[in-house]
């Protein structure tokens, strides 16, 4: 039997219990503006559990998180889920390797299979094509699941991300990518980002509306982003003054204008 722990307020210096308290408000205010069952549950996706959402009703939209995240920690503590979900179909899973879900050590265990467990997870809810929304990573899973499985994607909007070229620099450094970051994050994990380039003639084809959502001061912005406007002027993109690459789910505009670009992609298509 787990032992509860009370926390003593008083022992706390007063600026932490202060950030602390509106911590909490600011989380509990999430879950009560949004007043909508959440339904939580794991599904097998060849043999690795993955964890998901689902809350509200609608045209749906799945949400990908990016990289050492998930699902709670990039949409749900923001309030993007819940805003969403007022008028959508919210599902928001935590990707192999992150949150919840099962964290796979081999070496080919991520990569384009984290693509896969999207689309295993739209037959596991008998969807047939879906709404995209992802972040850094995310936004990365997207495009690729966008260019391989076309008739499964209605909308895209990459946050933070653009296009990871097939064959460019930037993929090799993937690919030679070492044990870094957090140290329980699978080297194979970053290593598999290589999988997630497509080609230009990959990008020139997608037909699906597509908009971008970038920080003002993320490195990402030059990257992926502006190589991919660069050969797909059409493609829309919010800039967010100001934030940067992490920073930048944080800002009240964020979740704003993923409210405006899904409803915009919804109208053009």
């Amino acid at each position: 039997m787990r032992k509860s722990t009370v926390t003593n307020f008083h022992q706390i210096p007063s600026s932490s219990a202060n950030t602390m308290l509106k911590t909490l408000f600011c989380f509990a205010a999430v879950f009560l503006l949004a007043g909508l069952p959440i339904q939580a549950d794991d599904f097998d996706s060849a043999g690795v559990k993955i964890h998901y959402t689902v809350q509200g009703t609608g045209e749906p939209v799945i949400l990908i998180h990016g990289l050492y995240a998930s699902a709670q920690k990039n949409w749900g503590f923001n309030g993007v889920i819940a805003d969403l979900a007022q008028h959508y179909q919210v599902i928001a899973l935590d990707c192999r390797g992150h949150g919840d879900s099962d964290k796979p050590a081999g070496e080919g265990d991520y990569g384009i299979k984290m693509v896969d467990d999207v689309v295993r997870l739209m037959d596991h809810l008998h969807l047939p094509s879906a709404n995209l929304i992802g972040y850094s990573m995310g936004g990365m899973i997207a495009l690729k699941l966008a260019a391989t499985h076309p008739e499964r994607v209605h909308s895209a909007i990459l946050g933070g991300m653009g296009w990871l070229e097939d064959g460019s620099p930037l993929q090799r450094v993937w690919e030679n990518m070492g044990a870094r970051g957090p140290s329980e994050t699978n080297s194979a994990v970053l290593r598999g980002f290589a999988d997630f380039a497509v080609t230009a003639d990959q990008v020139k084809a997608l037909k699906m509306p597509i908009q971008i959502v970038v920080g003002e001061r993320d490195p990402c912005k030059r990257m992926y982003v502006e190589p991919l406007l660069q050969i797909r002027p059409d493609i829309s993109e919010h800039v967010i003054a100001g934030a940067g690459h992490i920073t930048c789910i944080l800002k009240p505009e964020f979740k704003t204008e993923l409210d405006a670009a899904l409803s915009r992609n919804l109208a053009a298509h």
